[in-house]
């Protein structure tokens, strides 16, 4: 009775192993995956990889390369854009400056984007799991055409962007200090994956320059991801209890997602969602009333097109405080809709924002006033010609000064023109720099704030200011994500278009401990490298096991698959999906 049991137990082994070594067709998915890469939808169209064999001719194998080339160039620009999404609106305001109409370019061309990428991933994906199923690959002409234009896409967009935008490869790389960690791990899970083509092919492969090509390029690259995270920094990896306040929040020319930027119902909103200071741009009148306007012109954001269609190119501050408080600031708002949140508005704030007028700096600074908020404002020197062109800076004190009941600290100074004479005008404001100078020289300037571009963020410069008591604001940071670094980074104030988002966050994302973030990257690479070594391994005894058993190689039929060979255990099958139910009862497979 043992003896029977210990047979019927070696043969089910057998039967296991001649179950592993069998090679499979899946002919409905393999049809589906031919027809979708190669327009190959019939059996008879497309061949099989046989043992020390390519998986593809030369042609075919530019064309692979060219699918991977696109997917990586592609993959950089969506992220690249995607990260950018910060400064859309500065980007489409600047088409608006050059085409003279409204378009959302921004949102555009990352949809544009994200539909290449997606192509081309689909394209890919579909190329992984044919060489996972030893098929050879052949792309259909009308692929190679779309990877082209793909290609090119991302190669001009990238270069136009770079020439015409280049700051915001600054941003790229600030966004790496918080997704780093998690791109790493993806990365990872990634070279996993293709462990089981890779591993397919390199032992079936006879050319020991190929199968070294092939290795060596693919344990270079992940060797390379595993130790990234030797050389990764971030600033939300902290320890506990070491993460300073969240950075204030200033609106940037109010809250501009909320209501027309400049406009007193921007700046009612920005303080109803929680900012501590506002931000605004102040212009001269021609009669001398300082009033809020970012650009030169009037044609962006009032309806001067409408009522002087031959004045619309010229400058703001030609024009009187009579013809400018005529003037509607807020019809616009809602037909460009720029930041897409006009939609969000009720029926009462939409009336409301479509009726506001320009706004003088002394009703901002009295709105300021009975908020207890702080301002900071550029102000712009009038053009020749202009009465005030010269004093321009005593104008704007008089109406801090007398025309307004705001206390002087709370204004942060930005102009840096005559500021020895602002100080001895009133010494109680406070000064701020728009420039990294010398310490010695903001010292001797009595410099208490810098405002700085966001893509200045460093924990080094932070630290270093704020030794010699001068804190760090920074403009204009609207994503969540951009928040969170300059949190991490230990910023003390932001200047922001989404005071009502920023204000909602409780925490930094991403933030973890050293602890935390040592464990997630330790156990990715060890999980990895073990199932790596696994795919290996398993690849190379199937293929020793079907090649050398008995001496006999694998004999493909007319159709493209594997006929029966005998080994030293029994006689074994390969057979497709498709005809395995037609073979013989009396055959004996494994047992």
């Amino acid at each position: 009775m043992v003896p029977r049991l210990s047979l019927l137990q070696f043969g089910r082994r057998r039967g296991l192993r001649a179950k592993l070594l069998r090679r499979y067709e899946h002919q409905p998915f393999v049809s589906c995956l031919a027809g979708l890469y190669g327009c190959r939808w019939r059996r008879h169209d497309r061949n099989c990889t046989q043992p020390e064999d390519c998986c593809c001719n030369k042609l075919e194998g530019v064309s692979f390369v060219l699918l991977v080339a696109s997917f990586c160039l592609t993959l950089v620009f969506l992220y690249f854009w995607g990260q950018a999404k910060n400064d859309y609106n500065d980007f489409d305001w600047f088409n608006f400056g050059n085409l003279g109409f409204w378009f959302p370019w921004s949102v555009v061309l990352l949809v544009i984007a994200a539909g290449f990428f997606t192509y081309v991933t689909v394209l890919m994906l579909l190329a992984v799991c044919l060489l996972s199923e030893g098929q050879k690959l052949y792309l259909h002409w009308s692929h190679k055409i779309g990877i082209a234009v793909c290609l090119a896409f991302s190669v001009v967009a990238t270069a136009v962007l770079s020439d015409l935008w280049s700051k915001e490869w600054t941003t790229l790389l600030l966004s790496f200090q918080v997704t780093a960690p998690y791109l790493h791990v993806g990365g990872v899970l990634l070279m996993t994956a293709l462990a089981w083509p890779i591993a397919l092919h390199f032992f079936r492969m006879s050319s020991r320059v190929r199968r070294g090509l092939l290795v060596g390029v693919y344990l270079t690259v992940l060797s390379a991801l595993c130790l990234v995270p030797l050389g990764l920094y971030s600033p939300c990896i902290k320890e506990e209890g070491t993460l300073g306040p969240a950075p204030a929040l200033i609106g940037h020319r109010g809250a501009p997602m909320l209501a027309p930027e400049n406009t007193l119902m921007s700046f009612e909103k920005a303080a109803e969602a929680g900012s501590e200071g506002l931000e605004t741009d102040v212009t001269i009148s021609f009669d001398g009333v300082p009033f809020l306007m970012h650009d030169r012109t009037l044609r962006r954001t009032t309806n001067i097109h409408d009522v002087s269609p031959n004045r619309s190119d010229t400058s703001a501050s030609m024009f009187t405080w009579t013809e400018l408080e005529s003037l509607n600031a807020g019809a616009w708002f809602l037909s460009h809709d720029p930041f897409g949140t006009a939609g969000s508005l009720d029926a009462e704030d939409r009336l409301r924002a479509g009726n506001q007028s320009v706004c003088s700096l002394q009703a901002f600074l009295q709105l300021a006033a009975q908020t207890n908020k702080l301002v900071i404002f550029d102000l712009y020197r009038p053009p020749r010609g202009h009465p005030y062109r010269d004093t321009w800076i005593q104008r704007t004190l008089e109406v801090i000064q007398n025309e307004s009941s705001i206390h002087s600290s709370q204004v942060l100074w930005l102009p840096s023109d005559l500021r020895t004479l602002v100080q001895e005008t009133d010494p109680e404001l406070q000064q701020t720099s728009g420039s990294r100078l010398p310490l010695e020289e903001l010292q001797s300037n009595h410099i208490v704030k810098l405002n700085l571009h966001y893509s200045s963020m460093s924990t080094e410069l932070v630290s270093e200011y704020a030794v010699v008591n001068i804190t760090t604001n920074l403009y204009v940071i609207s994503q969540p994500w951009l928040y969170s670094l300059a949190w991490c980074t230990g910023v003390h104030s932001v200047t922001t278009n989404a005071p009502q988002l920023l204000a909602t966050m409780s925490s930094p994302l991403f933030l973890m401990s050293p602890d935390e973030y040592n464990l997630m990257w330790i156990l990715t690479d060890l999980l990895s490298l073990v199932l790596i070594f696994i795919i290996f391994i398993f690849h190379w005894w199937r293929e020793r096991g079907l090649a050398f058993c008995s001496g006999s190689k694998i004999a493909p039929d007319n159709n493209g698959t594997y006929s029966k060979f005998k080994t030293d255990m029994s006689d074994i099958w390969s057979v497709s999906s498709s005809n395995a139910q037609d073979e013989s009862p009396s055959t004996n497979v494994g047992l």
